[in-house]
């Protein structure tokens, strides 16, 4: 048990740091060739921040725990749109471009629905198909290159940063890069190990236990990139981090975890999907009726007792 919370201690900090390395290195590569701050945040950093739940998922996919690969997935993503949007808009109103309301936000719900038809007939007729296929895997794949072709189609016409950024050496963004993703590689297989041996030694669920403990954890490189970036100023890099990262969780995370070995959904129900739908629209109603294209501070507050409910619903349930 002592060996287990150790290693989930210590899987824990090395993703953060390896996440932290590896979204510096590569957002002063992408500087070094003008990318707009749009595209970095749906792309650079969004995979930079998603990398513990690439490697969190895949690893588990591997070791056959698909309870905590699928629901680090869906916490995530509702981590992403309530807890770290809420804390950030409390911090700080967070302001969304007319572009990203016609399009980003509806990408982001598109994500979720799509991750409900491929879940099978068990989910959205009483079916008694209980897994995300290989074949579904693929699918999710092919939504993925849809979207990186979007995010390519938009890199000319996004709004571009206007602040100064220091000029990072070509070694350190080697060392940044490489070293990152060590820590990722690493400290991923020690989180895995740990988390789920620590939740059956408590008794818990696979699913509650990736739902909760692992993706709050592999999603706190999101939360402090998108405070820190909301702090600054650098709205593109907040919103584009969080929509990108959700974008990511389902498309990319999860259709190569299906790939490589079918995901089972027991110990999920109905209402673990729907709230990953519901976060994704209530995020893209608040910002658009809420208060001209702005998530608000009291509404950040709003966004964040969500969270908080639905993590008590799930302990208690």
């Amino acid at each position: 048990m002592i060996l287990s919370i150790i290693g989930f201690i210590a899987g824990i900090t090395l993703v953060l740091y390896g996440a932290d390395a590896l979204v510096k290195g590569a957002t002063a590569l992408a500087r070094k060739f003008n990318i707009s701050e749009l595209v970095i945040g749906l792309t650079i950093v969004a995979l930079g921040t998603s990398l513990p739940e690439l490697v969190i998922s895949v690893g588990s996919a591997i070791k056959g725990s698909s309870g905590i690969a699928l629901g680090n997935v869906i916490g995530s993503n509702i981590f992403n749109s309530m807890l770290i949007l809420g804390v950030t808009a409390m911090i700080t109103p967070i302001k969304f471009s007319a572009k990203m309301l016609s399009r980003e936000l509806p990408f982001n719900l598109l994500a979720s629905i799509v991750l409900i038809l491929v879940s099978g007939s068990m989910l959205i007729g009483g079916g008694e198909n209980e897994e995300i296929s290989r074949y579904s895997g693929l699918i999710l794949l092919c939504f993925l290159a849809v979207f990186i072709r979007y995010t390519f189609s938009i890199s000319n016409d996004s709004e571009e940063s206007n602040e100064d950024i220091k000029s990072v050496s070509n070694w350190k963004i080697v060392f940044y890069i490489i070293v990152g993703l060590a820590s990722l590689i690493f400290g991923g297989k020690l989180f895995v190990g740990g988390a789920t041996e620590v939740a059956r030694l408590l008794g818990l669920s696979e699913a509650i236990i990736g739902i909760t403990i692992v993706s709050a954890g592999s999603s706190l490189p999101e939360l402090a990139v998108s405070v820190n970036a909301a702090r600054k100023g650098n709205a593109g890099i907040a919103l584009g981090n969080v929509l990108g990262s959700n974008i990511l969780n389902i498309f990319f995370i999860l259709g190569c975890s299906a790939t490589i070995t079918p995901i089972s959904l027991d110990g999920f129900s109905f209402v673990d999907y729907y709230v990953l739908i519901a976060t994704s629209l209530m995020v893209y109603i608040v910002s658009r009726f809420g208060g001209k294209n702005v998530i608000n501070r009291w509404e950040g507050a709003i966004l964040t007792l969500g969270y908080i409910a639905y993590t008590v619903y799930l302990i208690t349930k």
